[in-house]
């Protein structure tokens, strides 16, 4: 019981932090393709253009892919192998905390000395949800060949919000090519 008692903390700080992910990702592709054959890229403004988001967040989501596409050895080409596209979701999410424990007036109603104790006021705080798609297409083909989502909290701070679009882009990118080391 007291090792237990011991390692019970240090369990719940690792379950605190690798919990706490700032971005989630997941990937799905063709499982019969080829990534090897795919060497230059090019973006596919149709689908960019359906993307609802502002016209400067697409181009900073676009900057952070080209980044990373010539990272990993690609060239940016007018005769690509593989058309990219973005595609974004969002929600808008309310957490309300009611546990009714707080700074207040002790006793029944608010009646009484002031002090920590019983307290009616619920905290509501709200915050956005996004989700960003990135689709690589074969340009040849035409055809969805891998698709990378990253879901995450979104923040109106400027200086962070580049630095938030670079992690969402980074952290997707990380699972390309399906079966690379990671």
């Amino acid at each position: 019981m007291k090792k237990l008692l011991k390692t019970l903390p240090l369990l719940l700080l690792l379950i605190a932090v690798t919990s706490c992910s700032s971005v989630r990702v997941a990937a799905d592709y063709d499982k019969n393709t080829n990534f090897n054959d795919y060497k230059t890229f090019a973006f596919f403004k149709t689908g960019i253009d359906k993307a609802e988001i502002s016209d400067l967040d697409k181009r900073r989501i676009l900057r952070a892919i080209e980044t990373e596409l010539l990272a990993k050895g690609f060239t940016k080409s007018k005769n690509p192998d593989l058309l990219v596209s973005i595609f974004t979701k969002s929600k808008q999410r309310v957490d309300v905390y009611n546990n009714a424990w707080g700074f207040g007036g002790w006793g029944w109603g608010g009646f009484g000395p002031w002090g920590w104790g019983w307290n009616q006021q619920p905290i509501v705080s709200t915050t956005t949800e996004g989700v960003l798609y990135v689709d690589l297409i074969d340009a040849k083909k035409k055809e969805l060949v891998w698709q990378g989502m990253g879901t995450g909290y979104l923040t109106k701070n400027m200086d962070k919000k580049i630095e938030r679009i670079k992690e969402f882009v980074a952290k997707i990118m990380e699972k390309y090519p399906p079966g690379a080391q990671q």
